[in-house]
């Protein structure tokens, strides 16, 4: 009962915070008669708010989690949606439109107290049952709010101001929960129980993986010992040694090629397909304006979401040797991500408009949870929070850069046509990269056989001497 009472909450709140039947109609909202915003301030001068606030919270925040031991940056989450969408369905005009989009910034950087506070409830053991409850919840909970704001759009023909109030309403539903929830006696950082046993097991591997190269995880696997050991010594942690850790982990981490590869292609791309789904209600709407046609964006979001779970579920069956063709199969769907921003851009059709933007989301659930699991095989758990932090930060300060310089007002201020045409060639970018870090590797390990292979000739000529 301990287990599952604060895991059914946590999947209440994940579903009810989630279910937000306005979301793929935000841009037609805000430049509809109930704000009466142009194309020009939502695009260019409201939405990059977010990527700035998301940016300058998230470091602070993964702190703040940590130290404060998760239920009271739960709460904040809970309440920072709450205000943003009594802010969506009262307030008026640009200067309140980018405070809002400020609350959700620091909602959505809070949000990793949701994926992390669980850990720090229940057993390891049950670590892998709970991961998957709290996650897939959220997109169940993003799925029916997509379908629920459609149908309600479509068939009852509701204004989308209702749906900003049944919003409204499911971020209130959700506020409760994490009261509730008991609060946590460790932390991974500065409040520890001593788990150093735990992270000095092996951990499992794939069918897939036993064959591979693990050349990588070597010197990770070495440090882990003597890390676990500082965690268990130190007990309560200062925030100067904890920031002393991070960066020492941080180091070491970064050496291992493999891990490198895949936490670069996580942050390049995330970054990419940030700016893709932000904007991309946006292009539906030069494509379709919601003043003039019936639109189908909830649809459209309902089969992306349901297509991303499906594609990373059957992650787990692909019988792909990662390490030997990972940046290979990186550059085949980068590739295809490209194509579809750029059918999306060029193509101005908008039922092939939503059937490249349901593609390009699955592509990328697919890849970045493969990267996921690639990245947590090699690290114990405090590490794999470390690396995927940073990987997170970094797609942000790069898509900060892609903001300031092409959305943003104060830079280019491009239109979002020609936005999307750049982001179709950055990921084209991305694809040759690693076509050719693929090649570079084939290349390399066919030359080390070779190599090899003469070594034992010459030995095996030797000996017959």
């Amino acid at each position: 009962m301990s287990v599952y009472y604060p895991v059914c909450l946590l999947c209440a709140y994940g579903f009810f915070s989630n279910l937000r039947p306005s979301e793929p109609f935000l841009t037609a909202y805000l430049m509809g008669p109930d704000k009466n915003l142009t194309e020009t301030q939502v695009v260019n001068k409201i939405y990059p708010v977010w990527t700035y606030s998301y940016l300058a919270l998230l470091f602070p925040i993964f702190l703040a989690t940590d130290y404060l031991r998760y239920k009271p940056v739960l709460i904040m989450h809970a309440t920072s949606l709450v205000v943003t969408y009594v802010m969506l369905l009262k307030a008026q005009g640009m200067l309140a439109m980018q405070l809002l989009e400020f609350f959700f910034g620091l909602a959505t950087a809070s949000e990793l107290a949701y994926y992390s506070y669980i850990y720090s409830v229940v057993e390891p053991a049950h670590y892998q049952r709970v991961t998957s409850y709290c996650r897939s919840i959220t997109l169940f909970g993003s799925a029916a709010g997509s379908l629920t704001g459609q149908l309600l759009l479509s068939e009852a023909k509701v204004q989308l101001l209702h749906l900003v109030i049944i919003t409204l309403t499911s971020a209130c539903v959700a506020f409760v929960a994490p009261w509730f929830l008991p609060m946590p006696t460790r932390s991974l950082f500065f409040h520890k129980n001593t788990r150093a046993a735990e992270e000095r097991q092996p951990r499992s591997t794939s069918p897939y993986e036993k064959g591979e190269d693990l050349e990588s995880k070597v010197p990770l696997k070495i440090h882990d010992v003597s890390t676990s050991s500082r965690f268990t010594d130190m007990g309560s942690s200062s925030f100067l040694e904890v920031l002393r850790i991070l960066f020492d982990d941080f180091k070491q981490c970064y050496r291992c090629r493999s891990l490198l590869a895949w936490s670069l292609w996580w942050a390049l791309a995330t970054c990419g397909y940030f700016q893709v789904i932000n904007y991309a209600q946006a292009l539906w709407e030069k494509v379709r304006p919601s003043q003039d046609f019936e639109i189908y964006n909830g649809y459209v979001e309902t089969l992306s979401t349901l297509l991303g779970a499906l594609a990373a579920l059957l992650v787990g069956y692909l019988p792909v040797c990662w390490t030997l063709w990972g940046e290979l199969t990186i550059c085949i769907l980068s590739l295809l991500m490209a194509v579809c921003v750029f059918v999306m851009d060029t193509i101005r059709n908008i039922w092939l408009c939503y059937s490249s933007y349901v593609l390009f989301r699955a592509t990328y659930m697919l890849l970045i949870t493969v990267a996921t699991y690639q990245i947590a095989a090699s690290l114990n758990m405090h590490r794999y929070a470390l690396v995927f932090g940073v990987n997170t930060f970094v797609a942000l300060l790069l898509q900060s850069l892609l903001t300031v310089v092409l959305v943003d007002s104060a830079g280019l201020g491009l239109d979002v046509f020609t936005q999307f045409l750049i982001y179709g060639g950055y990921f084209a970018v991305i694809s040759m990269f690693f076509l050719l870090a693929g090649l570079y590797k084939l290349a390399s390990r066919r030359r080390s056989k070779q190599e090899a292979l003469g070594s034992s000739q010459a030995e095996t000529s030797d000996s017959s001497q």
